[in-house]
Protein backbone atom coordinates (compact mmCIF):
# COMPACT_ATOMS: atom_id res chain seq x y z
CA UNK A 1 0.00 0.00 0.00
CA UNK A 2 2.74 2.43 0.96
CA UNK A 3 4.40 2.21 -2.44
CA UNK A 4 1.30 3.57 -4.10
CA UNK A 5 1.91 6.90 -2.39
CA UNK A 6 3.62 9.86 -4.02
CA UNK A 7 7.03 8.25 -3.67
CA UNK A 8 9.93 10.67 -3.66
CA UNK A 9 7.78 13.82 -3.56
CA UNK A 10 9.83 16.68 -2.14
CA UNK A 11 8.61 19.71 -0.20
CA UNK A 12 10.27 23.00 0.73
CA UNK A 13 7.23 24.23 2.68
CA UNK A 14 8.71 23.83 6.16
CA UNK A 15 6.99 26.30 8.52
CA UNK A 16 8.22 25.44 12.00
CA UNK A 17 10.92 23.52 13.88
CA UNK A 18 10.04 22.45 17.45
CA UNK A 19 12.50 20.21 19.28
CA UNK A 20 12.97 17.10 17.08
CA UNK A 21 9.85 17.90 15.03
CA UNK A 22 9.35 19.55 11.64
CA UNK A 23 6.01 20.99 10.56
CA UNK A 24 5.41 20.92 6.78
CA UNK A 25 2.47 22.59 5.07
CA UNK A 26 0.62 22.04 1.77
CA UNK A 27 1.29 18.30 1.67
CA UNK A 28 -0.84 15.61 0.06
CA UNK A 29 -0.76 11.81 -0.23
CA UNK A 30 1.30 11.44 2.96
CA UNK A 31 0.84 8.40 5.25
CA UNK A 32 1.37 8.04 9.00
CA UNK A 33 4.67 6.28 9.79
CA UNK A 34 6.14 7.03 6.37
CA UNK A 35 9.94 7.35 6.14
CA UNK A 36 11.25 10.83 5.36
CA UNK A 37 14.62 12.10 4.11
CA UNK A 38 15.51 15.59 5.32
CA UNK A 39 18.15 17.56 3.40
CA UNK A 40 19.91 20.21 5.50
CA UNK A 41 21.19 23.58 4.16
CA UNK A 42 24.75 22.16 3.94
CA UNK A 43 23.63 19.10 1.94
CA UNK A 44 23.59 16.55 4.79
CA UNK A 45 20.76 13.98 4.67
CA UNK A 46 18.92 12.94 7.83
CA UNK A 47 16.19 10.38 8.38
CA UNK A 48 12.79 10.91 9.92
CA UNK A 49 9.29 9.54 10.20
CA UNK A 50 5.83 10.99 9.78
CA UNK A 51 4.31 11.40 13.22
CA UNK A 52 1.06 13.12 12.33
CA UNK A 53 -0.89 13.80 9.15
CA UNK A 54 -3.51 16.51 8.60
CA UNK A 55 -5.51 17.62 5.58
CA UNK A 56 -2.68 19.68 4.10
CA UNK A 57 0.10 19.34 6.68
CA UNK A 58 2.46 16.75 8.16
CA UNK A 59 4.55 16.53 11.32
CA UNK A 60 7.88 14.74 10.98
CA UNK A 61 10.20 13.53 13.75
CA UNK A 62 13.91 13.68 12.81
CA UNK A 63 15.97 10.87 14.32
CA UNK A 64 19.30 12.70 14.22
CA UNK A 65 17.84 15.88 15.73
CA UNK A 66 17.05 19.26 14.15
CA UNK A 67 20.15 21.28 15.07
CA UNK A 68 21.48 23.25 12.09
CA UNK A 69 18.20 23.13 10.18
CA UNK A 70 16.78 26.30 8.65
CA UNK A 71 13.07 26.71 7.91
CA UNK A 72 13.72 28.43 4.58
CA UNK A 73 16.58 26.23 3.33
CA UNK A 74 15.57 22.70 4.39
CA UNK A 75 13.77 20.30 2.06
CA UNK A 76 11.81 17.18 3.03
CA UNK A 77 11.34 14.17 0.74
CA UNK A 78 8.64 11.59 1.54
CA UNK A 79 9.74 8.13 0.39
CA UNK A 80 6.35 6.41 0.44
CA UNK A 81 7.68 3.56 2.57
CA UNK A 82 7.48 2.69 6.26
CA UNK A 83 10.47 2.00 8.54
CA UNK A 84 11.75 -1.49 7.84
CA UNK A 85 14.43 -3.69 9.36
CA UNK A 86 16.43 -6.13 7.18
CA UNK A 87 16.30 -9.58 8.78
CA UNK A 88 17.99 -12.94 8.37
CA UNK A 89 19.33 -15.57 10.79
CA UNK A 90 22.68 -13.76 10.47
CA UNK A 91 21.45 -11.11 12.92
CA UNK A 92 22.26 -13.59 15.73
CA UNK A 93 25.49 -12.54 17.41
CA UNK A 94 25.32 -9.04 15.93
CA UNK A 95 25.16 -5.60 17.58
CA UNK A 96 23.05 -2.77 16.14
CA UNK A 97 22.57 0.84 17.12
CA UNK A 98 19.17 2.24 18.09
CA UNK A 99 18.24 2.83 14.47
CA UNK A 100 19.10 -0.71 13.29
CA UNK A 101 22.55 -0.11 11.74
CA UNK A 102 25.33 -2.64 12.55
CA UNK A 103 27.92 -1.16 14.95
CA UNK A 104 30.07 -4.21 15.67
CA UNK A 105 32.41 -3.79 12.69
CA UNK A 106 30.77 -6.70 10.88
CA UNK A 107 29.31 -6.66 7.36
CA UNK A 108 25.88 -5.33 6.47
CA UNK A 109 23.08 -7.87 6.87
CA UNK A 110 22.11 -9.55 3.58
CA UNK A 111 18.37 -9.68 4.21
CA UNK A 112 16.04 -12.58 3.62
CA UNK A 113 13.22 -10.11 4.18
CA UNK A 114 12.61 -6.51 5.24
CA UNK A 115 9.90 -6.18 7.89
CA UNK A 116 7.89 -3.17 9.02
CA UNK A 117 9.16 -2.40 12.52
CA UNK A 118 5.74 -1.39 13.84
CA UNK A 119 4.37 -4.91 13.56
CA UNK A 120 1.14 -5.55 15.44
CA UNK A 121 -0.04 -6.92 18.76
CA UNK A 122 -0.84 -10.64 18.64
CA UNK A 123 -4.52 -11.23 17.96
CA UNK A 124 -6.09 -12.56 21.20
CA UNK A 125 -7.91 -15.28 19.22
CA UNK A 126 -4.56 -16.52 17.86
CA UNK A 127 -2.82 -16.58 21.23
CA UNK A 128 -1.87 -19.91 22.77
CA UNK A 129 -1.81 -19.94 26.57
CA UNK A 130 1.71 -19.81 28.11
CA UNK A 131 2.46 -22.99 30.08
CA UNK A 132 6.17 -23.88 29.92
CA UNK A 133 8.63 -23.07 32.71
CA UNK A 134 11.69 -20.97 31.86
CA UNK A 135 14.56 -21.52 34.29
CA UNK A 136 16.51 -18.30 34.87
CA UNK A 137 18.83 -19.77 37.50
CA UNK A 138 17.71 -17.03 39.94
CA UNK A 139 15.97 -18.58 42.97
CA UNK A 140 13.71 -15.64 43.85
CA UNK A 141 12.33 -15.72 40.28
CA UNK A 142 12.26 -19.46 39.58
CA UNK A 143 11.03 -20.46 43.03
CA UNK A 144 8.65 -17.64 43.90
CA UNK A 145 7.68 -15.71 40.74
CA UNK A 146 8.20 -18.18 37.92
CA UNK A 147 8.72 -16.96 34.36
CA UNK A 148 6.67 -18.86 31.77
CA UNK A 149 7.39 -19.07 28.05
CA UNK A 150 5.33 -16.46 26.21
CA UNK A 151 4.83 -14.30 29.32
CA UNK A 152 5.39 -10.55 29.79
CA UNK A 153 7.10 -10.19 33.19
CA UNK A 154 8.66 -6.75 33.89
CA UNK A 155 11.45 -5.95 36.33
CA UNK A 156 10.68 -2.90 38.50
CA UNK A 157 13.87 -1.27 39.73
CA UNK A 158 15.20 2.07 40.97
CA UNK A 159 18.07 4.35 40.13
CA UNK A 160 21.37 2.84 41.28
CA UNK A 161 20.00 -0.67 41.78
CA UNK A 162 21.72 -3.56 39.94
CA UNK A 163 19.00 -4.21 37.34
CA UNK A 164 21.62 -4.37 34.58
CA UNK A 165 23.45 -7.17 36.41
CA UNK A 166 20.17 -9.03 36.90
CA UNK A 167 19.24 -8.54 33.22
CA UNK A 168 22.61 -9.85 32.03
CA UNK A 169 22.39 -12.84 34.39
CA UNK A 170 18.91 -13.78 33.16
CA UNK A 171 20.00 -13.35 29.54
CA UNK A 172 22.99 -15.68 30.10
CA UNK A 173 21.22 -18.36 32.11
CA UNK A 174 17.63 -18.57 30.80
CA UNK A 175 16.64 -21.93 29.32
CA UNK A 176 13.75 -24.37 29.05
CA UNK A 177 14.29 -27.65 30.88
CA UNK A 178 14.51 -31.02 29.19
CA UNK A 179 14.37 -29.73 25.63
CA UNK A 180 17.09 -29.07 23.12
CA UNK A 181 15.39 -26.23 21.29
CA UNK A 182 16.65 -23.13 19.53
CA UNK A 183 16.73 -20.47 22.23
CA UNK A 184 18.06 -16.92 21.80
CA UNK A 185 17.98 -13.55 23.54
CA UNK A 186 17.15 -10.21 21.91
CA UNK A 187 18.50 -7.42 24.08
CA UNK A 188 17.51 -3.77 23.54
CA UNK A 189 18.89 -0.94 25.67
CA UNK A 190 17.56 2.62 25.53
CA UNK A 191 19.34 5.65 26.95
CA UNK A 192 22.21 3.70 28.56
CA UNK A 193 25.79 4.95 28.95
CA UNK A 194 28.74 3.73 26.87
CA UNK A 195 30.09 1.96 29.97
CA UNK A 196 26.83 0.05 30.39
CA UNK A 197 26.83 -0.94 26.72
CA UNK A 198 30.42 -2.15 27.05
CA UNK A 199 29.49 -4.16 30.17
CA UNK A 200 26.70 -6.03 28.37
CA UNK A 201 28.82 -6.71 25.30
CA UNK A 202 31.83 -7.96 27.29
CA UNK A 203 29.67 -9.99 29.67
CA UNK A 204 28.00 -11.90 26.83
CA UNK A 205 31.36 -12.42 25.10
CA UNK A 206 33.14 -13.70 28.21
CA UNK A 207 30.40 -16.19 28.98
CA UNK A 208 30.20 -17.48 25.42
CA UNK A 209 26.62 -16.29 24.98
CA UNK A 210 27.20 -13.68 22.28
CA UNK A 211 26.33 -16.05 19.40
CA UNK A 212 22.80 -16.45 20.74
CA UNK A 213 22.17 -12.75 21.42
CA UNK A 214 20.98 -9.93 19.16
CA UNK A 215 21.75 -6.53 20.71
CA UNK A 216 20.36 -3.06 20.02
CA UNK A 217 21.98 -0.10 21.81
CA UNK A 218 20.56 3.41 21.95
CA UNK A 219 23.10 5.33 24.04
CA UNK A 220 22.42 8.26 26.34
CA UNK A 221 24.02 10.71 23.88
CA UNK A 222 22.08 9.32 20.91
CA UNK A 223 18.94 11.18 19.83
CA UNK A 224 16.13 10.68 22.34
CA UNK A 225 13.71 10.30 19.44
CA UNK A 226 15.59 7.16 18.39
CA UNK A 227 14.44 5.51 21.63
CA UNK A 228 10.94 5.22 20.22
CA UNK A 229 12.07 2.86 17.45
CA UNK A 230 14.72 0.81 19.34
CA UNK A 231 12.29 -1.56 21.12
CA UNK A 232 10.28 -1.95 17.91
CA UNK A 233 13.41 -2.97 16.02
CA UNK A 234 14.15 -5.55 18.73
CA UNK A 235 10.61 -6.96 18.59
CA UNK A 236 10.70 -7.11 14.79
CA UNK A 237 13.91 -9.17 15.01
CA UNK A 238 12.24 -11.34 17.68
CA UNK A 239 9.12 -11.97 15.59
CA UNK A 240 11.24 -13.00 12.62
CA UNK A 241 13.35 -15.45 14.66
CA UNK A 242 10.35 -16.82 16.59
CA UNK A 243 7.56 -17.07 14.04
CA UNK A 244 9.53 -17.57 10.82
CA UNK A 245 12.44 -19.62 12.22
CA UNK A 246 10.72 -21.53 15.07
CA UNK A 247 13.04 -20.17 17.76
CA UNK A 248 12.19 -19.41 21.37
CA UNK A 249 13.12 -15.81 22.13
CA UNK A 250 13.58 -13.95 25.41
CA UNK A 251 13.34 -10.18 24.84
CA UNK A 252 14.91 -7.91 27.45
CA UNK A 253 14.08 -4.19 27.10
CA UNK A 254 15.96 -1.74 29.34
CA UNK A 255 15.08 0.95 30.33
CA UNK A 256 11.40 1.50 29.48
CA UNK A 257 11.37 4.63 31.65
CA UNK A 258 13.86 6.22 29.21
CA UNK A 259 11.50 5.22 26.41
CA UNK A 260 8.58 6.90 28.20
CA UNK A 261 10.65 10.07 28.75
CA UNK A 262 11.28 10.24 24.98
CA UNK A 263 7.55 9.80 24.41
CA UNK A 264 6.87 12.70 26.81
CA UNK A 265 9.43 14.87 25.01
CA UNK A 266 7.73 14.33 21.66
CA UNK A 267 4.32 14.98 23.18
CA UNK A 268 5.51 18.28 24.64
CA UNK A 269 7.03 19.32 21.29
CA UNK A 270 3.65 18.66 19.65
CA UNK A 271 2.01 20.81 22.34
CA UNK A 272 -0.40 18.04 23.28
CA UNK A 273 -2.50 18.29 26.43
CA UNK A 274 -0.43 16.42 29.04
CA UNK A 275 -1.75 13.59 31.17
CA UNK A 276 -0.38 12.34 34.51
CA UNK A 277 2.98 13.96 35.36
CA UNK A 278 3.26 15.38 31.87
CA UNK A 279 3.16 12.04 30.05
CA UNK A 280 0.82 11.84 27.05
CA UNK A 281 -2.66 10.46 27.66
CA UNK A 282 -2.05 7.73 25.06
CA UNK A 283 1.01 6.30 26.86
CA UNK A 284 -0.97 3.22 27.97
CA UNK A 285 -1.85 2.44 24.35
CA UNK A 286 1.69 3.11 23.18
CA UNK A 287 3.24 0.80 25.81
CA UNK A 288 0.68 -1.87 24.91
CA UNK A 289 1.86 -1.81 21.26
CA UNK A 290 5.24 -2.97 22.61
CA UNK A 291 4.26 -5.37 25.40
CA UNK A 292 1.49 -7.11 23.46
CA UNK A 293 3.93 -8.27 20.77
CA UNK A 294 5.04 -11.03 23.15
CA UNK A 295 3.38 -14.42 23.42
CA UNK A 296 2.66 -17.71 21.70
CA UNK A 297 0.61 -18.22 18.54
CA UNK A 298 -1.50 -21.28 17.71
CA UNK A 299 0.21 -23.29 14.99
CA UNK A 300 3.61 -21.65 15.49
CA UNK A 301 6.43 -23.46 17.26
CA UNK A 302 8.39 -20.32 18.19
CA UNK A 303 7.55 -18.06 21.14
CA UNK A 304 8.42 -14.58 22.44
CA UNK A 305 8.86 -14.03 26.17
CA UNK A 306 9.38 -10.46 27.30
CA UNK A 307 11.12 -8.94 30.34
CA UNK A 308 10.91 -5.15 30.21
CA UNK A 309 13.05 -3.39 32.81
CA UNK A 310 12.07 0.02 34.13
CA UNK A 311 13.47 2.28 36.82
CA UNK A 312 10.84 3.83 39.06
CA UNK A 313 11.59 7.53 39.72
CA UNK A 314 12.08 7.95 43.51
CA UNK A 315 11.29 4.20 43.84
CA UNK A 316 7.62 5.10 43.38
CA UNK A 317 5.64 2.08 42.19
CA UNK A 318 2.61 4.33 41.58
CA UNK A 319 4.55 6.37 38.99
CA UNK A 320 2.72 6.29 35.61
CA UNK A 321 5.31 4.10 33.84
CA UNK A 322 5.34 1.14 36.31
CA UNK A 323 1.65 1.68 37.06
CA UNK A 324 0.55 1.36 33.41
CA UNK A 325 3.08 -1.41 32.76
CA UNK A 326 1.57 -3.43 35.60
CA UNK A 327 -1.88 -3.24 33.99
CA UNK A 328 -0.63 -4.55 30.63
CA UNK A 329 1.82 -7.24 31.75
CA UNK A 330 1.39 -10.44 33.77
CA UNK A 331 3.02 -9.46 37.05
CA UNK A 332 6.27 -7.83 38.11
CA UNK A 333 9.63 -8.57 39.74
CA UNK A 334 10.40 -5.89 42.33
CA UNK A 335 13.96 -4.84 43.24
CA UNK A 336 14.10 -3.28 46.71
CA UNK A 337 16.62 -0.68 47.86
CA UNK A 338 16.55 -1.86 51.51
CA UNK A 339 17.72 -5.35 50.47
CA UNK A 340 20.41 -3.85 48.24
CA UNK A 341 21.70 -1.75 51.17
CA UNK A 342 22.01 -4.98 53.19
CA UNK A 343 24.30 -6.46 50.51
CA UNK A 344 21.69 -8.88 49.14
CA UNK A 345 22.00 -9.71 45.42
CA UNK A 346 19.71 -9.83 43.55
CA UNK A 347 17.72 -7.50 45.86
CA UNK A 348 14.35 -8.98 44.84
CA UNK A 349 11.57 -8.49 47.38
CA UNK A 350 9.21 -11.38 46.69
CA UNK A 351 6.32 -9.86 48.68
CA UNK A 352 5.25 -7.16 46.17
CA UNK A 353 6.51 -9.30 43.26
CA UNK A 354 4.05 -11.41 41.31
CA UNK A 355 3.89 -13.77 38.35
CA UNK A 356 0.26 -14.19 37.30
CA UNK A 357 1.09 -17.17 35.08
CA UNK A 358 3.24 -19.02 37.62
CA UNK A 359 0.68 -21.78 38.27
CA UNK A 360 0.60 -22.62 34.55
CA UNK A 361 4.34 -23.34 34.38
CA UNK A 362 5.05 -25.28 37.56
CA UNK A 363 4.16 -28.59 39.18
CA UNK A 364 4.58 -32.26 38.33
CA UNK A 365 6.25 -32.78 34.94
CA UNK A 366 7.28 -29.12 34.67
CA UNK A 367 9.24 -28.27 37.82
CA UNK A 368 8.33 -30.40 40.86
CA UNK A 369 5.08 -31.45 42.50
CA UNK A 370 5.83 -29.54 45.73
CA UNK A 371 6.73 -26.24 43.99
CA UNK A 372 3.49 -24.31 44.56
CA UNK A 373 3.14 -25.38 48.19
CA UNK A 374 6.78 -24.63 49.05
CA UNK A 375 6.49 -21.18 47.42
CA UNK A 376 3.31 -20.43 49.40
CA UNK A 377 4.86 -21.54 52.68
CA UNK A 378 8.06 -19.55 52.08
CA UNK A 379 6.01 -16.49 51.17
CA UNK A 380 3.93 -16.73 54.33
CA UNK A 381 6.92 -17.32 56.61
CA UNK A 382 8.92 -14.45 55.10
CA UNK A 383 5.95 -12.07 55.32
CA UNK A 384 5.50 -13.04 58.97
CA UNK A 385 9.18 -12.41 59.68
CA UNK A 386 9.16 -9.01 57.95
CA UNK A 387 6.12 -7.86 59.91
CA UNK A 388 7.79 -8.96 63.17
CA UNK A 389 10.82 -6.80 62.33
CA UNK A 390 8.54 -3.77 62.41
CA UNK A 391 7.09 -4.93 65.73
CA UNK A 392 10.58 -5.38 67.23
CA UNK A 393 11.39 -1.77 66.37
CA UNK A 394 8.52 -0.74 68.66
CA UNK A 395 8.49 -3.21 71.57
CA UNK A 396 11.94 -4.80 71.43
CA UNK A 397 12.92 -8.43 70.81
CA UNK A 398 12.54 -9.40 74.48
CA UNK A 399 8.75 -9.21 74.19
CA UNK A 400 8.60 -11.80 71.40
CA UNK A 401 7.44 -15.39 71.86
CA UNK A 402 9.61 -18.37 70.86
CA UNK A 403 7.48 -18.77 67.71
CA UNK A 404 8.02 -15.10 66.83
CA UNK A 405 11.78 -15.45 67.21
CA UNK A 406 11.82 -18.41 64.83
CA UNK A 407 10.04 -16.40 62.15
CA UNK A 408 12.32 -13.42 62.72
CA UNK A 409 15.37 -15.65 62.23
CA UNK A 410 13.69 -17.26 59.24
CA UNK A 411 13.34 -13.89 57.46
CA UNK A 412 17.07 -13.18 57.92
CA UNK A 413 18.11 -16.64 56.70
CA UNK A 414 15.66 -16.44 53.78
CA UNK A 415 17.31 -13.25 52.52
CA UNK A 416 20.88 -14.50 53.06
CA UNK A 417 20.46 -18.05 51.71
CA UNK A 418 17.50 -18.11 49.32
CA UNK A 419 17.36 -14.62 47.76
CA UNK A 420 21.08 -13.91 47.92
CA UNK A 421 23.24 -15.64 45.30
CA UNK A 422 26.26 -14.93 43.12
CA UNK A 423 26.11 -12.90 39.94
CA UNK A 424 27.36 -15.96 38.03
CA UNK A 425 25.62 -18.57 40.20
CA UNK A 426 23.16 -20.57 38.12
CA UNK A 427 20.82 -22.58 40.39
CA UNK A 428 18.57 -25.21 38.88
CA UNK A 429 15.00 -25.50 40.14
CA UNK A 430 15.82 -28.60 42.21
CA UNK A 431 18.48 -26.70 44.15
CA UNK A 432 16.17 -23.71 44.61
CA UNK A 433 13.40 -25.87 46.09
CA UNK A 434 15.85 -27.80 48.27
CA UNK A 435 17.18 -24.51 49.73
CA UNK A 436 13.56 -23.61 50.47
CA UNK A 437 13.05 -26.91 52.32
CA UNK A 438 16.27 -26.40 54.33
CA UNK A 439 14.91 -23.05 55.51
CA UNK A 440 11.44 -24.44 56.31
CA UNK A 441 13.04 -27.23 58.36
CA UNK A 442 13.93 -24.59 60.97
CA UNK A 443 10.20 -24.13 61.67
CA UNK A 444 8.11 -26.61 63.67
CA UNK A 445 6.47 -29.13 61.37
CA UNK A 446 3.07 -28.04 62.67
CA UNK A 447 3.67 -24.59 61.13
CA UNK A 448 3.89 -26.02 57.58
CA UNK A 449 0.15 -25.77 57.07
CA UNK A 450 0.37 -24.85 53.39
CA UNK A 451 2.17 -28.06 52.40
CA UNK A 452 0.53 -31.44 51.85
CA UNK A 453 1.67 -33.98 54.51
CA UNK A 454 2.71 -36.38 51.73
CA UNK A 455 5.09 -33.75 50.32
CA UNK A 456 6.44 -33.09 53.81
CA UNK A 457 7.21 -36.81 54.21
CA UNK A 458 8.85 -36.89 50.77
CA UNK A 459 10.90 -33.68 50.74
CA UNK A 460 11.38 -32.47 54.33
CA UNK A 461 15.11 -32.81 55.26
CA UNK A 462 14.14 -34.63 58.47
CA UNK A 463 12.60 -37.51 56.52
CA UNK A 464 15.41 -37.53 53.99
CA UNK A 465 17.99 -38.10 56.71
CA UNK A 466 19.54 -34.65 56.37
CA UNK A 467 18.74 -33.28 59.81
CA UNK A 468 18.13 -34.71 63.26
CA UNK A 469 14.52 -35.63 64.04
Amino acid sequence: MSKALLTGKEYATLTEISGPLLFIERTSGIAFGEVVKVRTPDGEERSGQVLEVGEDMAVVQVFEGTSGLDVSKTTVRFTGETLRFPVSVDILGRIFDGSGKPVDGGPEIIPEDELDIHGAAINPYSRAFPSEFIQTGVSSIDGMNTLVRGQKLPLFSGSGLPHNLVAAQIARQAKVLGKEEEFAVVFAAMGITSDEARFFKEDFEKRGAIDKVVMFFNLADDPAIERLITPRLALTASEYLAFQNDMHILVILTDMTNYAEALREISAAREEVPGRRGYPGYMYTDLATIYERAGRIHGKKGTITQMPILTMPHDDITHPVPDLTGYITEGQIYLERALYMKGIYPPINVLPSLSRLMNEGIGRGKTREDHRQVADQLYYAYAEGRSLRELVAVIGEEALTERDRRYLQFADRYEREFVNQGVYENRDIEKTLDIGWDLLAALPEGELKRIDPQNIKKYHPKYRGKVEA
